[in-house]
């Protein structure tokens, strides 16, 4: 006989099936035990009858969190839910009696420990159905760039310089040498414009050695990227941006909306078309008029405070969660980052905060050889340090753009949480190197 998945069962009624998954809880009352029951598509109540001598006897040797397989069979428990009567129950891993985390919710296990025991965490639905959503948000951002001729290129993560400005880097042993670990496939989506690919996309990890011990802060992520070629502005870039999201949502809402709403609380919104748009000076003024706390430290960039004040006055102004915010001063900006005409101060770049957070950062980029390799002075960085990637634009090279993401961060908003922790599969900072 098969396994039959709970989401399923309403095929079976009356039926006599086989399912597999783990105990969660039993109650015992003088006639009958109720055991709940889970695998990953759902949860349901067994039921024992106290009759069945050998079958309570099995059911008493099983602990909570084990592993069992269940013959049984499938009536109705109400109009709308169902219920199986056990037939028959194996244990195929008994987990030991005393458990590192709480599932019955009597007390709240911090979420320190519940990541230090990840995997049992993982096994409330509530949990699982994160990474359901991720799955169909990574295949939908994957169909929306296949649709649009995009290449999909996997950039190394061994690289021989930062990819970045700052220190925010991972040194390692390289042979007789050293290698640092990419903060991101920006080099590489470049060099794919030189190369003539005209469009390329990358979702892969991403290493920064960041210090900061915030909500939104990690030491290695899933990033999504992307390069267009032949751009006019930083405008085009930001167009592709908000259509990829508005229709990487709706896929979302489609399959996920309902349970979404149910599980998370969080009524999934999609955007409308365009997103607001508004310039760094000004930002930072609306931030101040807000209450800033320390509006004398807001120079050139928002913090993640004031991130958080502008994405509450677009909500209120606007009625949307989504903003991007332009102009960045040169100062603030990688080296590549195309400077304005009309203000050499200013960049042809952009990011994107949504809920008050922010997802994205891009730019039309620097495309022109000589700018290129005056700017990288401008910022301290040596010609042989980077010359590999200068030499990308000696032989022509189309005028491009493109952006980073991260994908945690999208999620976080996504359903509605307060840390990308809570999001990330195996979260790594500076404290964390295991599981």
């Amino acid at each position: 006989m098969e396994r039959i998945y709970v989401k399923d069962l309403k095929d079976y009624l009356g039926k006599e099936i086989i399912i597999k998954g783990f105990l969660k809880k039993i109650r015992e009352l003088k006639q009958i035990i109720f055991i709940d029951f889970n695998d990953i598509s759902g949860d349901i109540q067994l039921i024992v009858e106290k009759e069945q001598e050998d079958l309570v006897k099995k059911v008493k040797e099983i602990t909570l969190e084990s592993a069992i397989k269940v013959n049984g069979k499938v009536r109705t428990k109400s109009k709308e839910e169902l219920e199986i009567e056990v037939l028959d129950i194996e244990c195929s891993s008994l987990a030991e009696k005393k458990l590192p985390i709480d599932f019955s919710g009597k007390t709240e296990t911090s979420l320190e420990i519940k990541l230090d025991w990840r995997y049992l965490d993982l096994r409330n639905y509530n949990k699982s159905l994160i990474f359901k959503v991720q799955t169909l948000l990574e295949t939908a951002l994957r169909e929306y760039f296949k649709k649009r001729s995009f290449i999909e290129i996997h950039s190394p993560k061994i690289i021989g310089a930062p990819s970045e400005s700052g220190a925010e880097v991972f040194e390692l042993n390289y042979y007789e040498g050293k290698a640092f670990l990419a903060q991101s496939p920006q080099f590489y989506k470049q060099m794919g414009m030189a190369a003539g690919l005209d469009k390329v996309y990358e979702i892969g990890p991403v290493f920064r050695a960041d210090r900061s011990s915030t909500n939104v802060h990690a030491a290695e992520f899933t990033g999504i990227d992307a390069e267009i070629s032949w751009i006019d502005s930083e405008e085009e870039v930001m167009k592709l941006k908000e259509e990829m999201l508005v229709y990487s949502i709706k896929k979302v809402k489609e399959v996920y909306g309902k349970e979404i709403k149910t599980v998370f609380k969080k009524d999934l919104v999609i955007p409308s078309l365009p997103f607001p748009r508004i310039k760094m000076k000004e930002a930072l003024e609306i931030v101040k008029e807000r209450g800033h706390s320390n509006p004398g430290k807001l120079h050139s960039d928002l913090d993640s405070e004031g991130e958080r004040l502008l994405g509450d006055f677009i909500k209120e102004t606007k009625g949307h969660d989504f903003v991007f915010v332009t102009d960045f001063p040169y100062v603030k900006r990688p080296f590549y980052h195309m400077k304005k005409e009309t203000d050499p101060t200013l960049t042809k770049s952009f990011d994107l905060l949504y809920g008050g957070v922010e997802i994205t950062t891009g730019a039309q980029r620097e495309h022109r050889y000589d700018v290129l390799l005056a700017q990288s002075k401008e910022k301290g960085l040596s010609e042989e340090s980077i010359g590999f990637y200068l030499d990308f634009f000696k032989y022509g090279c189309p005028p491009h753009g493109g952006f980073g993401s991260g994908l945690a961060r999208i999620l976080m908003v996504m359903l509605g949480f307060d840390s990308i922790k809570d999001v990330s599969f195996i979260f790594r900072n500076q404290t964390r190197l295991w599981p």
